[in-house]
């Protein structure tokens, strides 16, 4: 058997790269790092169905099992559609899109850029407002849109990484200077006044 690192590569290769979560791991990757160690079966992505299933059972020399439709159904790829006049402008569906396949501001109306949308169908349960659907795309999934997704995925899951790291910067600084100027209060207020 190759060694881990190769193998897991070579499996998140085969895997469609639409981050929908549906197999129980946060994107494709942890995915293909689950089969590589033996603790995920092969048979838990919908989006790649059967041929993706038959796949991975070839390269790892083994029978595919059963497809598990509990984790859903494969079909035709379907991206989210937001229709703007029901739009509120929340942010939630940006948030929850794991290939920043969705653009918009706060408050103003949002839009799915549908050549981008891997749709994994994340982006519908957040809004509160319903107005999110999952339509054709006419298209099929190619390969070269599971490499642009898988990059947009690392980028996106860089920019978390960074916010994140720079947020509690932010509170380290805060706390900082609330410990600085307690201190100072403390030094001030054991100074003796001074008589003129």
């Amino acid at each position: 058997m190759p060694d881990a690192p190769d193998l897991v590569d070579r499996i998140d290769d085969l895997l469609p790269q639409t981050q929908c979560t549906r197999c129980g791991y946060p994107g494709c990757r942890p995915y293909a790092e689950a089969i590589a160690i033996g603790v995920a079966d092969i048979n838990r992505c919908p989006p790649g169905g059967e041929a993706t299933l038959a796949t991975l059972a070839r390269m790892l020399d083994r029978d595919p099992p059963a497809l598990d439709t509990a984790r859903g159904l494969p079909g035709p790829l379907r991206v989210a559609h937001i229709d703007e006049r029901a739009c509120i402008g929340c942010t939630l569906c940006i948030s929850a899109c794991p290939v920043d396949a969705i653009i918009g501001a706060p408050k103003r109306m949002h839009d799915v850029l549908g050549t981008l949308c891997s749709g994994c169908d994340l982006c519908v349960e957040p809004c509160p407002v319903d107005c999110i659907v999952m339509v054709p795309a006419g298209r099929e999934w190619t390969p070269a849109d599971a490499s642009a997704a898988r990059a947009r995925h690392a980028a996106r899951d860089h920019r978390l990484a960074n916010e994140a790291r720079a947020a509690a910067r932010g509170v380290e600084t805060r706390k900082r200077k609330t410990a600085v100027t307690a201190a100072l209060a403390r030094a001030r207020a054991r100074r003796p006044a001074t008589v003129r």
